[in-house]
């Protein structure tokens, strides 16, 4: 909902063909340049990722913890998007 307010738009996936196909889509798009991934959905489906990762120049893919956390900082989710792409929530 935080990146929706500051006017990114994104998609919500749950299972790894979601993810898959998401992915396809937003790799195809000009307008996509950094795509924000929860560790859980990296997990889902690590080879495409890190496939993605190695050689593709653009979109940069970021993975950031989810909202449950994995034993991270109660801010670590908003750092990681600072971080990232240098937009502060």
């Amino acid at each position: 909902m935080g990146m929706r307010f500051a006017g990114i738009p994104g998609v919500v996936v749950h299972e790894e063909e979601e993810v898959r196909r998401e992915l396809t889509k937003a790799i195809e798009r000009d307008d996509v340049a950094v795509i924000l991934m929860t560790e859980k959905l990296v997990s889902l489906c690590p080879d495409i990722i890190y496939e993605l990762k190695l050689t593709c120049k653009k979109p940069l893919i970021v993975e950031i913890p989810d909202r449950h956390g994995n034993g991270r900082t109660k801010d670590s989710i908003t750092r990681y998007v600072q971080e990232a792409i240098g937009l502060k929530l």
